[in-house]
């Protein structure tokens, strides 16, 4: 009876192939899966903004709030992996083991890099906009709405250091979260994998660009936000987002089981 799960090595090899993969999609198939990645990742932003909302005012403690919010956020990228997509933080992970295995190029890199970015900020803010502002599901209970301000003041607030690290503290943990579906040859495996890496992120209180870019615009439209004061968190954490996947979990994986091996 063969195993279920691939060897750390294994694991390594799968993401170098998926990334010579990635490197081939085309420019529009590339732009379509980037904005899904980013809508199913607002999804679960928007999922843990109901499940919470008004907890703490009913005087549930600090950290129970982030569990149950951590607890369901990761369905977002349990979409991202088993459904199909391109999600900006854990192609840094990917794309860095591309180049680094000779899987995929600079330019390449480049390309898958900045069009995930672009079309999941574009994912993001159409299910902010659209799907939780204009249909009324966050305001349709005042808790809602006031918990979803709470969480974007909350993040504007940090500053650029701050953000920073807390960006890398993230994407090692997603990028870890990819790493462990990926070693799953079987569905539940891949959603364990996924959920316990991504509930700790976001229970610890760490910052995820994709995430952000839905969580920030959705208190813009709800209150008093500004634009600059979002790119004044986005910019940061997904320069910290970029740290924690490509070097904590891209170089560091590909340095230990393959470099100098021909894949």
């Amino acid at each position: 009876m063969g195993s279920s799960f691939k060897s750390p090595a294994d694991t390594a090899k799968a993401i170098a192939g998926i990334a010579g993969t990635k490197e081939k999609s085309s420019i529009g198939n590339t732009i379509i899966l980037s904005f899904l990645a980013g809508a199913y990742i607002a999804f679960g932003g928007l999922l843990a903004e109901i499940v919470t909302g008004g907890m703490a005012a009913a005087g549930f403690p600090p950290g129970l709030v982030k569990l149950f919010f951590g607890g369901v956020f990761p369905v977002g990228l349990m979409l991202v992996i088993i459904g199909g997509s391109e999600l900006f933080t854990g192609n840094n992970m990917y794309m860095t083991v591309g180049v680094l295995t000779g899987k995929s190029s600079g330019t390449g890199l480049a390309k898958n890099w900045v069009l995930s970015w672009v079309f999941n900020f574009v994912g993001a803010l159409f299910v902010a906009f659209v799907l939780a502002y204009l249909s009324g599901v966050i305001t349709a209970d005042p808790a809602f709405s006031a918990g979803a301000l709470k969480v974007a003041a909350a993040k504007v607030k940090l500053d650029w250091g701050q953000a920073l690290l807390r960006g890398i503290g993230c994407n090692w943990l997603v990028c870890l979260a990819v790493y462990l579906a990926i070693a799953s040859d079987d569905v539940i495996g891949k959603i364990l994998g996924i959920w316990f890496p991504i509930m700790t992120f976001v229970a610890i209180g760490f910052e995820h660009s994709v995430a952000n870019m839905f969580f920030i615009p959705l208190g813009i439209f709800l209150g008093d936000i500004t634009w600059v004061q979002a790119l004044g968190n986005i910019i940061p954490v997904t320069i910290g987002n970029i740290i924690g996947g490509a070097v904590f979990v891209g170089v560091i994986y590909w340095f230990t089981y393959l470099r100098g091996q021909k894949i």
